[in-house]
């Protein structure tokens, strides 16, 4: 028996699902969201939200423990964790319910569950052994992903996920962390801030696996190191033996089997789409090898009523990617000639200090035979940045010979996931250098970075 009709079907309430459902309801479609777990999926619950807190905490912490530096002098600081715990948690809380308060508003209906195909037009959804059924005109598979497991380290007590890691009673006094990539500096990065003593295992020759140069991940190793962690690359983890209050990982560098004894390890080698379990052989979808679902500019799928958006299709899972996939295909249903654009589509690593790219590297643009100029400009010279004892690092811009238009940009330093905005909009509306360095820009901020960049590489074309 079919329960309701709706005009759309969003399957996953994370930061695709939710979006697109909330713009599909703005446009005048009868809205159902069906999500298994929580509202905000994994980016709002136990990913982005939670981990951004427990950085915030630990550079706070480390701040004050160097505040001597600046004159101040701070006795008894000391760290109370399940407090930090539970400023995190009412962070999310707050977010999530916010979340809640716009799909009730939008007057969108949510059910949970488990959200299986029945064909085309049809999907069931089973909570508590009780299956209700719901028929539509266009779906959207919003699923997300789940932390990558691997054989030799099933996760326990001991071998935990980032979920694991962010959800930890008390400061350990040893983490190895295997992967270098975005979750595994975060996360090390923060556990070392408390003070954890953290070793990182990545495989390839350098962090983040190439997704930033090394002109940039030189820095953060630096300041990784500052901290005591030891980050050692071209090592692979073998095996993991557990006790009651430890793991003992064993691995290879250099051709050499080593073995390291710490608290917990944390596996952070990836995430894979949730594409398994939601009956898409009923669709007759296409899906690559890996698992994701083959989209066109639409975000629509190879079955006309079928789209998909976020880290279940191609491309960077990224939260922000997810939102603008799932606006796109939202309008798409609507009818509007909405088309997904990656151009300007920025990532961010909340390390310390932070990364940021937006548009073209400096290594792709030569790839794709783009003659290009670039430009350093540092955060050393910027008043701003040495009053916060933050002036590690640059702004890079990536500029087209023919016409000085900025193509793409990078950023090393403080703030820089905020600082990428600019830029970023810089590209989509297709500035020259110029626009940007004679835009003011106010005095005394980090902003001024990339107006000195902008500047330089004016000059440097005339």
């Amino acid at each position: 028996m079919v329960m309701a009709h709706f005009d759309t079907v969003v399957i996953g309430a994370g930061p695709g699902g939710y979006v697109a459902a909330i713009r599909a309801a703005q446009l005048g479609q009868k809205v159902l969201i069906v999500e298994k777990e929580y509202l905000g999926g994994v980016c709002s619950n136990v990913g982005c939200i939670p981990s951004k807190a427990l950085i915030a905490v630990g550079h706070k912490y480390k701040q004050m423990n160097k505040a001597s530096d600046m004159g101040v002098f701070i006795k008894n600081v000391h760290l109370d964790f399940a407090k930090v715990q539970q400023f995190k948690d009412a962070v999310v809380k707050r977010l999530t319910g916010g979340i809640a308060t716009l799909i009730k508003g939008n007057k969108i209906q949510a059910v949970f569950g488990n959200a299986y195909f029945i064909n085309e037009t049809n999907i069931c959804v089973e909570t508590s052994g009780i299956t209700e059924n719901y028929s539509f005109d266009y779906a959207i598979i919003a699923t997300g992903s789940a932390p990558v497991e691997l054989p030799a380290f099933k996760y326990s007590q001991r071998v935990i996920n980032s979920t694991g890691a962010l959800s930890l009673k008390q400061v350990p006094k040893s983490m190895v962390v295997i992967g270098g990539g975005v979750i595994g500096v975060e996360l090390g990065g923060a556990y070392a801030s408390f003070g954890t003593k953290v070793t990182i295992l990545e495989g390839s020759e350098d962090l983040f696996s190439g997704g930033f140069e090394a002109e940039m991940t030189s820095i953060v190793k630096k300041d990784l190191e500052s901290k005591g962690v030891e980050v050692i690359t071209k090592a692979f983890a073998r095996e993991v033996e557990e006790t009651t209050n430890e793991v003992v990982v064993t691995f290879e560098a250099n051709r050499e089997e080593k073995r390291i004894k710490a608290e917990y390890v944390l596996v952070a080698i990836g995430r894979s789409p949730n594409t398994s379990n939601i009956g898409l052989k009923n669709l007759s979808v296409n899906i690559t090898e890996r698992g994701l679902i083959v989209i066109d500019k639409q975000c629509r799928t190879n079955v006309q009523r079928i789209f998909a958006i976020g880290d279940v299709v191609a491309g960077p899972q990224l939260a922000h990617k997810a939102s603008y996939e799932g606006k796109v295909a939202a309008e798409a249903i609507a009818g509007h000639p909405s088309e997904i654009d990656y151009i300007a589509l920025p990532s961010v690593v909340f390390s310390d200090p932070e990364l940021a790219t937006v548009g073209y590297t400096e290594t792709a643009a030569r790839k794709d035979g783009i003659a290009i100029k670039t430009v350093h400009y540092p955060f050393s010279t910027n008043g701003r940045a040495l009053i916060m004892k933050q002036s590690a690092g640059f702004v890079k811009l990536v500029v087209r010979k023919t016409d000085a238009t900025l193509i793409g940009a990078q950023i090393v330093g403080p703030n820089a996931s905020t600082l990428i905005s600019e830029l970023g909009l810089a590209i989509e509306t297709g500035l020259t250098v110029d626009d940007i360095a004679m835009t003011i820009h106010a005095h005394l901020s980090l902003s001024e970075v990339a107006m000195e960049a902008a500047e330089k590489m004016s000059r440097q074309l005339k």
